[in-house]
């Protein structure tokens, strides 16, 4: 009897210990759920909101412009930041007039609230194994117009659906 008591231990410590090692796992290098604090992402993303970050592209650096990342911005900011990729490594960037080039191209962005204004006047070339971010609400983002290019190793995953709230779910480009 005391024998089968031990055996159903470690059977259960067992599995345990491999569940625990399976979501480490997962959480750490496949895909996580982040909690947005901040309303730098309005209107696409509001603070609160809960979204589904895959993390395996990042190992492969498949960035597009575009995509919503998360990111650490180093030593230049606080905490984790969650952005929209703006300008690609080697590109120029150029913001005048509350508009966004790339490449001397007018930078189309339907996500934004129409009658954004990007503020700060700049000109920069994104430089290698970098990407210029910028936070959806120009007004309130902490962003490349402020601590630069981000480096694409300080990219932690890409934003792919928000999951909460329950009523609002949606894919996210």
């Amino acid at each position: 009897m005391k024998e089968n008591i031990k055996n159903e231990i470690k059977e259960w410590l067992y599995s345990l210990v491999i569940a625990a090692v399976l979501a480490f796992t997962i959480k750490a290098f496949i895909f996580d759920i982040i909690q947005v604090s901040g309303i730098s992402m309005v209107p696409t993303l509001h603070n609160n909101d809960r979204v589904i970050v895959e993390k395996i592209s990042m190992y492969r650096k498949k960035i597009y412009r575009g995509e919503i990342v998360i990111l650490d911005p180093g030593s230049k900011g606080r905490g984790i930041y969650i952005k929209r990729i703006i300008g690609l490594p080697n590109e120029t960037v150029e913001i005048k007039d509350g508009n966004v080039y790339i490449n001397g191209d007018k930078l189309q962005e339907d996500y934004l609230e129409p009658g954004t204004y990007t503020d700060v006047d700049l000109k920069i070339t994104v430089p290698e194994d970098c990407v210029f971010v910028l936070g959806d609400n120009r007004e309130v983002s902490e962003d490349s117009r402020y601590i630069g290019p981000i480096p694409i190793k300080n990219l932690k995953g890409h934003a792919v659906l928000r999951v909460y709230p329950f009523n609002d779910i949606k894919k996210l480009r």
